[in-house]
């Protein structure tokens, strides 16, 4: 106040400091205990008094704390300008504003209070109950029971968490007396003839419940009674439930054995293709041989109940060519199925393309017996004309027969290549390279066996 001020301006200036003290800070005389913080406009505004070190009410937040920071310095926690950051206990979760500042009104900005967390009531459990620690507030524990002969499935205790919910989830009791089962007695049995199955019987398990009797389900897992089984074990499992799902279960194993002989071994320049498993009781085993080798001996063999081949081993010989037959028929019969041919006709021995092509072909051998490939030349013209198979010299009649059943031409060079089938597969008029014919062969003609025998021989001619 200005000195020499009179009294009565001084006793005025008291009264009206004394009736906003807790009027500006938010607060009446009879609410100071609260711990709400708010704001309120005012039709009046004094003139800030930076110096008043309690401008505001000083905050005070049942379960709770305010932290406040003023422009003096740390001893004026409610001067003009003072801001404060309010936060709440545990267990309290703050309602309102978390930041207020005093201002020029005698106000706070702002207001906010604690409330207490609780998380809801937990429903009771069948065949079970539960007791808390602090009821529904914040780290209260709730541990849970069941009735005698019960089992509790899922949480022990649940805790109430600081955003109200519960933790873990809720259990269940449930019936902890499983049923009684009794599977039948494990089997074992011998596969057919001519197979790798054995069909298998038995009768259903016997299964009572100890509680009531009564068994509400059951299931199998695995074939039925009556399936065919193939070789080696296989569990058998049945699973029965009773009323209240309690599961018990049992399992016996089926044993399948497969009578089995030997396994044959394919003669030289041959294989063998069988029936089944190729060596179990009832399998039939063929003998085959390479293009230009014969069969010598039974062609079938068959696995017996005493695991013992019947007859025995046959041999692959090298093919016996016969040309003192009567007609080109005769001698083409001869490689019908065992070899293709590759029939080389030129005018004359003198022949260009001819001793090209025989040239090329003397350096391919290997490649040519690979892929059971037989050449047959006919060279010259009558009466001086020769056919000839290796060292085989043909007869006059086979060559023209030849020449009239595959229409091949005396007047120039040709070539013309026949399947194991005897059918006209491709024809030439110039020379051509082993390779040429080689990766026509491979791409056309090889049957599935000669494909896995080409892959296993790969490199023999390189």
């Amino acid at each position: 106040m200005p000195r020499g001020a009179s009294p009565l301006l001084l006793l005025l200036w008291a009264k009206m400091v004394s009736s906003t003290w807790y009027e500006g800070s938010g607060y009446s005389a009879a609410e100071r205990q609260t711990n709400e913080v708010y704001a309120e406009e005012t039709s009046h505004v004094l003139a800030p008094e930076y110096r008043v070190p309690q401008w505001c009410h000083l905050l005070s937040i049942y379960h709770g704390e305010a932290t406040c920071y003023s422009p003096r310095g740390g001893n004026y926690r409610s001067s003009l300008g003072t801001r404060c950051e309010l936060s709440c206990d545990r267990g309290y979760r703050l309602i309102g504003q978390r930041s207020v500042q005093c201002l020029l009104n005698r106000r706070w900005s702002g207001h906010a209070y604690c409330r207490q967390i609780r998380c809801p009531t937990l429903p009771a459990i069948y065949h079970g109950s539960y007791q808390c620690s602090d009821g529904v507030k914040v780290d209260s524990h709730c541990d849970y029971t069941c009735r005698p002969g019960y089992h509790r499935e899922g949480d022990r205790s649940r805790v109430c968490l600081e955003d109200g919910h519960w933790s873990g989830s809720e259990p269940i009791c449930v019936d902890i007396e499983p049923p009684k089962i009794q599977c039948p007695e494990s089997r074992e049995r011998m596969a057919e003839p001519n197979k790798l199955t054995a069909t298998v019987y038995w009768d259903p398990p016997r299964a009572k419940d100890s509680a009531d009797g009564v068994i509400k389900q059951m299931t199998l897992r695995g074939p039925e009674p009556g399936s065919e089984f193939s070789e080696g074990e296989h569990i058998i499992r049945y699973t029965v439930y009773d009323q209240a799902y309690n599961r018990a279960s049992c399992k016996f194993f089926v044993r399948i054995q497969v009578s089995r002989c030997p396994v044959l071994k394919p003669p030289e320049h041959g294989y063998v293709s069988c029936t089944s498993a190729g060596n179990n009781y009832g399998a039939t085993c063929e003998y085959h041989c390479d293009g230009g080798y014969e069969r010598q001996g039974a062609p079938l063999r068959v696995c017996q109940s005493s695991r013992q081949w019947s007859g025995s081993q046959p041999t692959c010989i090298p093919m016996q060519i016969n040309v003192d037959v009567n007609s080109a028929a005769g001698l083409l019969d001869q490689f019908y199925e065992k070899r293709r041919l590759l029939i080389i006709s030129a005018p004359d021995p003198s022949d260009r393309y001819y001793k090209m092509q025989n040239s090329m072909l003397q350096q391919a051998t290997c490649g040519l017996d690979l892929r059971h490939i037989t050449v047959i030349e006919l060279v010259g013209l009558p009466p001086h004309e020769v056919g000839r198979i290796r060292e085989h010299r043909l007869s006059e009649n086979i060559i023209e027969g030849l020449r009239q059943f595959l229409h091949i031409t005396r007047s120039r060079f040709n070539v013309v290549l026949v399947d194991k089938e005897g059918v006209d597969r491709e024809r030439y008029i110039q020379p051509l390279t082993p390779d040429e014919l080689f990766s026509f062969v491979d791409t056309y003609l090889l049957s599935n066996h000669e494909v896995l025998q080409r892959e296993q021989n790969r490199d023999t001619c390189e």
